[in-house]
């Protein structure tokens, strides 16, 4: 007999797409939080953030996947991370809930995903009305310091 085991994700939408994060890896999700802006900064870090003293870096996942900036005076959400390097937080559009999903239905990417997002989900979960994105957490916070480094120097 072979058990399976359950691996629990916390959710949250971006442009219409569902996306997850191993649970371990999140510290907290809140509301939006005023920000700081940083000069000369990859485009996708929206800038710094005050988390009970402590310097969060809010990169905003949108701009990160390659996808249409957020529309008018909406507000992000943050799901702050847990890195070896310090929190970090991702700003989303809504933050969802923490599933718990069956590791025996986890897939590889579809190829219908394309750019960015083919390079830092991990797999899928086809759940009820949704197809749950997982992100590799690392390689969302990976920044290509050669692409930085060109558009500085323009």
């Amino acid at each position: 007999m072979t058990v399976s085991a359950n691996q629990q994700y916390c959710t949250f939408s971006v442009d219409g797409m569902c996306f997850g994060i191993d649970v371990q890896k999140v510290q907290e999700a809140i509301r939006f939080q005023e920000m700081t802006r940083v000069p000369l900064a990859d485009p996708t870090i929206r800038g710094l953030i005050n988390l009970r003293g402590q310097i969060v870096t809010a990169v905003d996942l949108r701009l990160r996947l390659g996808l249409t900036p957020r529309e008018g005076d909406r507000q992000p959400m943050n799901v702050i991370l847990r890195t070896d390097d310090g929190p970090v937080s991702l700003l989303v559009d809504e933050v969802g809930d923490v599933l718990q999903v069956n590791s025996d239905q986890f897939e590889s990417p579809p190829d219908r995903l394309t750019g960015i997002a083919r390079e830092v989900v991990s797999g899928v979960y086809k759940l009820e009305g949704c197809l749950l994105l997982i992100l590799d957490t690392e390689r969302v916070l990976e920044i290509d310091e050669s692409k930085l480094e060109n558009s500085h120097a323009a």
